[in-house]
């Protein structure tokens, strides 16, 4: 029975080492490309581990849980899944050489287990970095192995500012809070710290370009919106049908005098931008009272660039304009549009 346990050890090792073998070529900014070619005769080019090992079918139940673990770690983290492999193999190695001497599998593990509460300690102390030097020593390396030298130089001191833009010391870092814009132009890659909204102000009177300025995040419908079940209005004359109209008008306007009351108050003869961002939409009325009062609206905005703007610019985002105060307004340093190509982006910083 012994000599059966310590030939399935030695086929699992022999396993895990086997796959070490086949990635750690690959491993870091200088790794080599793999060629991989599928059952239909397609061809992939690739030296990134997550793509290898989800193309390789593994039959072996030990080398599908240590691809399954670097898998994991690549999702969690975006990098490292090459490194989770060799560190596995690696350890396996030397833990049959401890188990041929006849050290106790048990104390393996519990030796690994202080030796990882050690590694712990150690990053904790060295993550202590004031100039993030450390920082940017992992960030070019991880980008290192995805993307070209020149490239990855360039972007390294931009991931560096962006993750430290919204970390706290000691604390998860939330990544949703980072958003990707693609624009499709030839310009360098840029970071800003605020937030892209990936739509204009759809009226020609309101300003492009707004410095400090206070901003009001909505969820209001400042349009006449058709009821979700089928009714019915029946009227008899004219009178009748222009006094319905008025009435559902009135209730458009009544939430615009609102917001223009709340502009009055908090810039008065200051001079100080007030823009308002929507999640619902705005009809060309609204608009056209909103632009003669010097406010920039922007409508129908995404739900997630909702959830973001409150984190950026502080301030909270109201579903009723009902009791609206100083209290839940954000304040941005400069709100400007820049058309690129065929669309148009909303910058708030």
């Amino acid at each position: 029975q012994r000599r059966a346990a310590e030939e399935a050890l030695g086929i699992n090792v022999t396993v895990a080492r086997a796959l070490q073998e086949l990635l750690k070529g690959s491993l870091g900014p200088r790794g080599t490309v793999k060629m991989l070619v599928s059952e239909a005769g397609e061809v992939r080019m690739s030296k990134s581990g997550g793509v290898i090992l989800r193309e390789m079918r593994l039959q072996h139940p030990t080398a599908s849980l240590v691809a399954q673990a670097a898998v994991a770690m690549g999702d969690t983290a975006g990098d490292g899944v090459i490194s989770v492999v060799l560190l596995v193999g690696e350890m396996l190695r030397r833990a049959e050489l401890h188990v041929s001497e006849g050290v106790h599998p048990r104390l393996i593990v519990e030796g690994l287990e202080a030796a990882k509460e050690e590694a712990i300690s150690c990053l904790d102390e060295l993550w202590e970095d004031q100039e993030n030097s450390i920082m940017r020593k992992v960030a070019r390396t991880s980008l290192g192995t995805k993307l070209c030298p020149l490239l990855a130089e360039g972007l390294t001191e931009l991931v560096v500012e962006a993750v430290m833009a919204i970390s706290h010391r000691r604390e998860p870092v939330d990544l949703r809070l980072v958003g990707l814009v693609e624009m499709r132009q030839e310009l360098d890659t840029a970071l800003v710290k605020g937030l892209v909204l990936e739509h204009g102000a759809r009226h020609p009177g309101m300003s492009r370009r707004v410095e400090d300025a206070f901003i009001l995040g909505l969820n209001v419908p400042l349009e006449l919106v058709r009821p979700r079940d089928k009714a019915s209005c029946f009227y008899k004359d004219v009178e009748e049908r222009e006094s319905f109209e008025k009435a559902e008008r009135r209730t458009v306007q009544e939430r615009v005098d609102k917001i223009l009351t709340l502009k009055r108050e908090v810039c008065g003869p200051s001079g100080k931008g007030f823009v308002v961002v929507n999640q619902k939409g705005i009809d060309p009325l609204a608009l056209e009272a909103l632009a003669r009062e010097g406010v920039v609206a922007l409508r129908r905005t995404k739900r997630r660039d909702m959830e973001r703007l409150p984190l950026a610019c502080g301030g909270q985002t109201v579903s009723s304009v009902l009791d609206l105060t100083a209290d839940i307004l954000g304040h941005a340093g400069l709100v400007y549009q820049q058309t690129m190509g065929e669309r148009t982006y909303t910058f708030i910083e």
